[in-house]
């Protein structure tokens, strides 16, 4: 049930269609004052296809990477996870992205390049982001929390590799039913990245083989529908 607190902090600014290429969403955007009590105002984008309820639907709690989004960088696997996600979402004809703006996990972009440029000469993501004096992952989960609760979402299916945010739901009060990968091959450029986030984040990670190639969106969209119940998803 949503706090006095939380129904004055949020607010939705606007919400209009987005047609893509998997289909027609709805993006509403919603703002709100940052929860560490500062002057900041923290925004992001619900993203939306077909009727949420009843049942569990799909979520990606996604953040901005301006660097693989915009910029095309196989220095990470950000933008084919977002790609997989918005596809089984059009799959399945319902669910919801919520895209938060916490570049770099939660550092920004400027020092999120300069932990690229300390990763250049050997240092792994994980003490790139301890030798600038951040954790190895900054983000804050209550924003989408509170737009799961202004949407009347109380059950999802948690497309993600990361435990930490299968933690953050449940422990806000969102029930996970099920935690779906949400995973593409490495590449060359992001191998590395990818081992440490298994090896020190814990990050549910299965294809940390690089052929130069990675893993294409069609070829997780057809496993996602031939079999739902099966290698795709993982209880929480």
């Amino acid at each position: 049930m949503k706090s006095a607190a939380e129904i004055g902090m949020l607010r939705r600014v606007a919400t209009a269609r987005m047609p893509t290429k998997w289909g027609m969403f709805s993006a509403s955007g919603f703002e709100r004052q940052a929860a560490n009590g500062s002057q900041r105002i923290d925004t992001a984008l619900s993203i939306v296809m077909g009727d949420l309820g009843p049942g569990a639907p799909l979520l990606r709690i996604h953040s901005q990477c301006f660097t693989g989004e915009g910029l095309g960088s196989l220095r990470c696997d950000c933008s084919e996870q977002l790609s997989l996600a918005m596809q089984a979402i059009a799959a399945e004809g319902r669910g919801l992205v919520i895209y938060e703006y916490q570049e770099g996990r939660g550092i920004g972009l400027m020092a999120k390049l300069r932990a690229y440029e300390l990763q250049d000469i050997g240092i792994d993501t994980v003490k790139a982001n301890h030798v600038l004096g951040f954790r190895a992952d900054c983000r804050d989960y209550s924003l989408p929390i509170a737009i799961l609760r202004e949407l009347g979402i109380e059950r999802v299916r948690l497309l993600t590799n990361n435990p930490h945010k299968v933690r953050a739901l449940s422990e806000a009060g969102i029930e996970v039913v099920a935690r779906i990968a949400c995973e593409a091959n490495a590449t060359p450029y992001s191998l590395p990245y990818l081992r440490t986030k298994k090896e020190r984040m814990d990050h549910a990670l299965n294809r940390l083989h690089s052929d130069g190639v990675g893993h294409t969106e069609a070829q997780c969209a057809v496993q996602e529908q031939r079999n739902p119940s099966g290698v795709a998803y993982a209880e929480p």
